[in-house]
């Protein structure tokens, strides 16, 4: 009964996770696809992530690429010589042709990108975290709402048969009831004083383009290719990179949603760069017969007190669901019910949650048929915002009180300077500032 019961409120979470697309449907102009039929789709950022990203939709029709490296559209153009090209990806988005769009830029510029592809009518697949800032998060959100658009966030270990299998396992009881749960990465991104020294912009960088709307400041190659995660200006360290990969996990198996408080601990704040350790305490409400929890996330060598305890494995990242009649360890490849031998006999539940055509996929047969997708700007904008509040609880040094209705923190008006980005003139979009 337990395990049909499970499955039922899968199928009726599923459906609820698709809101956006099984309640509204799709709007008039939108173009009805048989899956024989390919989309007809537009990259933004072909290097690096969006290389991978780029592979995995290659089956449709890849009409544009955009990039502001011409030596990444330039290797990215061999691979898809009739696809057009393009280093501004507002020039690409003018395009009447386009249905879908997959952006992997930096952090700082997925919302302008993707709220430019939404409101010109496009179903949208953007990398995680879903935005730069917690109101970007919650404006995403709304405006795939609003033009019933098919999305999906790219946090593609959620597709995994082991994530399932974790989710099945918190859901029908194996560890009882889960008030705890400890979320851990080695990663480090992290940097220094703002640099003084102004290089030449390497001749193929578009060096405006890829500032986008962040105020302006001289290249540097501290911020370019990759190690922007590190900056304030353009990521959110490693909680921001990180967090909506393995916090995705609790999330979705626990139905968290919004925090009521956020508490973070680091060494003293810069201005210019992320921390190299971060730990960030989050309280969330309960959910029905559900209890509420305590979610912890460490990284940059912090560790829970479990390990010093001797109760773990040294695996270099984790989450650690603590329930009232044992413990679940889970990675992206892995879990374990522990204590072991407490687990020696224990039958597992019969698979409820259907496997993964593909976390790629998934979004392009919704965008075909109007289906569901698991990781839809409803849940993921969510989930981004809860990622975020720990870099803003972080940055204001203070316990947040957080309404999730009003966004903001009730006790504490210096986080809103954190809340929201600062856009040069240029690139200002309505309802952001």
């Amino acid at each position: 009964m337990t395990q049909e019961l499970n499955r039922r409120a899968f199928l009726q979470n599923s459906a609820l996770a698709g809101a956006g697309v099984l309640l509204s449907g799709t709007s008039a102009s939108a173009k009805k696809r048989s899956a024989n039929e390919k989309l007809v789709i537009g990259v933004i950022g072909v290097a690096h992530q969006g290389e991978y990203n780029l592979e995995n939709v290659k089956g449709e029709n890849i009409a544009a690429l955009c990039d502001v490296n011409e030596n990444n559209l330039r290797a990215a153009a061999k691979s898809y010589p009739r696809a057009k090209t393009y280093t501004d990806y507002r020039r690409m988005l003018a395009r009447k042709d386009l249905d879908a769009v997959v952006i992997s830029t930096p952090d700082h510029t997925h919302a302008p990108a993707t709220l430019l592809a939404l409101e010109t009518g496009r179903h949208v697949y953007c990398e995680k975290p879903l935005t730069h800032t917690v109101a970007e998060a919650r404006r995403v959100a709304e405006t795939a709402r609003r033009y019933r658009r098919v999305t999906q966030m790219g946090t593609q270990i959620h597709a995994s048969n082991n994530y399932r299998r974790v989710v099945e396992l918190v859901q029908s009881g194996a560890i009882g009831k889960v008030r705890e749960v400890h979320v851990w990465v080695d990663r480090v991104w992290s940097g220094g004083d703002r640099p003084t020294e102004t290089p030449p912009v390497p001749p193929a960088l578009h060096w405006n383009l890829w500032l986008g709307p962040v105020p302006e400041r001289p290249y540097h190659p501290s911020y370019v290719p990759i190690n922007w995660r590190g900056w304030w200006a353009f990521g959110g360290g490693t909680l921001g990179d990180m967090g909506c990969h393995h916090m995705d996990l609790p999330h979705w198996a626990l139905d968290l949603r919004h925090p009521l408080t956020v508490e973070a601990e680091g060494p003293p704040v810069n201005r210019e760069t992320t921390p190299a350790w971060l730990i960030v305490r989050y309280t969330y409400p309960s959910r029905g017969a559900k209890p509420p929890v305590r979610l912890t996330w460490y990284n940059g060598g912090k560790r829970p007190p479990h390990f010093a305890e001797g109760k773990l494995p040294k695996w270099s990242d984790g989450t650690l669901f603590v329930g009232g009649k044992g413990m679940l360890l889970a990675n992206y490849d892995r879990h374990v019910l522990l204590p072991e031998k407490d687990f020696a006999d224990f039958k597992r539940p019969a698979p409820y949650i259907p496997n993964s055509i593909g976390h790629h996929a998934e979004w392009i047969a919704a965008c075909k048929n109007g289906g569901p997708t698991t990781c839809n700007f409803d849940y993921s904008g969510a989930l981004t915002e809860a990622v975020l509040l720990g870099n803003v609880a972080y940055r204001a040094g203070k316990k947040l009180e957080w309404d999730p209705r009003q966004m903001r923190a009730t006790n504490c008006p210096e986080a809103d300077a954190f809340l929201r980005p600062t856009y040069r003139r240029s690139w200002k979009q309505k309802g952001l500032l």
